[in-house]
């Protein structure tokens, strides 16, 4: 007796948690809906400039993947390379500069990947930066991409991530609480860089296929449940 009540706990809990599993997926797969249509919607708005760019983090998030035009002149010897990020399949750096505007304030832009150098790493990529007034286009985002970072920040020009608050106190700029990722503009000059950045809500279907695996699951678990425990045994009677 006690061994058909362990075997039916561990049954149940079997099916809710790979139940919960399933559910869970469906939920990714709805925000994910959601932020593409939110992006859907944003992407109708008209571009902001500079002036209208959140002061505050607090207004920051309603700008969120809205477009952005953009001129100034490049910080360049405020360049940051972000290390071990993949692009297309190959590992690289995405360089950040920041963006003077003319109210003297800046932005941090993510201005394009590029490969590095795997035969001397502590190399820095050469990246154009002109020094005339530039146009950037581009969209708002609230950071810049993060990986997991197990040692403490480092303060070089390669980096595994990037604070903006941080970066502003180190580098001694009035930094916009937001970043723009540059897109290919009309007359950009060429710069080297790769800017084909995936967009945000691109895997739906990956999490309706995690669902279905885990409600078959769960599925399979009752059904076994089913015919080992309830089911066969009357076959066994004589």
């Amino acid at each position: 007796m006690r061994r058909e009540l362990v075997v039916m706990v561990a049954a149940l809990a079997g099916v809710a948690l790979t139940g919960r599993l399933g559910w869970w997926q469906l939920d990714r797969a709805a925000q994910k809906l959601e932020l593409q249509a939110r992006l859907d919607a944003r992407a109708l708005q008209p571009p902001l400039d500079a002036r209208s760019l959140a002061r505050d983090p607090a207004a920051a998030d309603a700008q969120q993947y809205r477009s952005v035009l953009l001129s100034g002149h490049w910080i360049a010897d405020r360049t940051v390379f972000l290390d071990n990020r993949p692009l297309a399949g190959k590992v690289g750096f995405i360089a950040l500069t920041p963006l003077a505007l003319d109210d003297g304030r800046a932005v941090v832009v993510q201005r394009g990947w590029l490969p590095r150098n795997f035969v001397d790493r502590a190399a820095l990529p050469g990246v154009p930066t002109p020094a005339i007034r530039v146009e950037v286009a581009g969209t708002v985002a609230l950071h810049p991409p993060r990986l997991l970072e197990l040692a403490a920040a480092a303060s070089g020009p390669i980096r595994q991530n990037l604070d903006l608050s941080s970066f502003a106190r180190e580098s001694g700029l009035a930094l916009l609480p937001v970043i723009v990722v540059q897109r290919e503009g009309a007359g950009d000059a060429p710069d080297g860089l790769l800017r084909g950045w995936p967009p945000p809500a691109t895997d739906v279907q990956k999490h309706y296929g995690y669902a279905f695996q885990w409600f078959a699951l769960a599925a399979v678990i009752t059904l076994l449940y089913v015919w080992h425990r309830l089911v066969r045994p009357r076959f066994r009677r004589p």
